[in-house]
């Protein structure tokens, strides 16, 4: 039983490291543009790339605004609060 608690707390961790992660790379976005990337900013991009790139695929841009990170974090809180009971 205890496993079960664990798994939550990790997948609970885990989302929240993932919307914080999107998170830094769109203000990063806003005040330092991709085409002059440091480590901590290449680092960002490595990690959320095939999360947006999905959405990105799915829903087109709106003029030069992208959503994409908008319906990750949607979808990041669903998946999660799903797998948590699931697992509670």
């Amino acid at each position: 039983m205890e496993i079960r608690i664990y798994l939550a707390q990790f997948v609970n961790i885990f989302g929240d490291i993932l919307i914080f992660a999107i998170f830094i790379r769109v203000i990063l976005s806003w005040i330092r543009p991709m085409g002059s990337k440091g480590a901590f900013q290449n680092f960002l991009f490595e990690v959320t790339e095939p999360i947006l790139s999905i959405f990105r695929r799915i829903i087109p841009r709106i003029g030069m605004i992208d959503i994409s990170p908008i319906a990750a974090f949607l979808v990041i809180e669903i998946l999660r609060g799903i797998i948590i009971n699931l697992l509670i």
